[in-house]
């Protein structure tokens, strides 16, 4: 990798031309956001598979965006560190008003969930449930 964790999240900010020094201030917020903000000058492949989950989070993050979609968040993850990842995707989801959707197979990520809908005959259904 030829860009560190700060230059990978400041790109995207930079090409749609958002101001250099508010681009930073965000990318800055979203690692502190997740845990990372010490690590703004690591590079990817020294960070451990749940960092890097974090890493992406925080990438969705410096876009601020309302809705925040995430295909099997924790699927390459062991079952402490996707546990932590879908805590502090709900933390984050709550305290900033941010919806967040997920895709997972995962019972226990299904039973984080405040809302369920599975798809069954090509039609979405809601899940009754007691969760979250």
């Amino acid at each position: 990798p030829t860009l560190n964790i700060g230059e990978n999240l400041l790109l995207p900010l930079q090409l749609n031309r958002y101001d250099r020094n508010e681009s930073r201030g965000r990318v800055v917020q979203a690692l502190e956001q997740v845990g990372l903000g010490d690590r703004l000058d690591s590079y990817p492949d020294r960070l451990s598979g749940g960092e890097k989950q974090r890493v992406a989070i925080a990438r969705a993050l410096v876009h601020d965006p309302k809705i925040i979609l995430a295909d099997e968040p924790t699927g390459n993850l062991d079952a402490d560190t996707g546990m932590a990842i879908m805590s502090l995707m709900g933390e984050l989801a709550r305290s900033s008003g941010k919806t967040m959707i997920v895709v997972s197979h995962s019972d226990t990520v299904i039973e984080m969930a405040e809302r369920v809908l599975t798809v069954v005959d090509g039609q979405l259904v809601e899940r009754a449930h007691t969760y979250a």
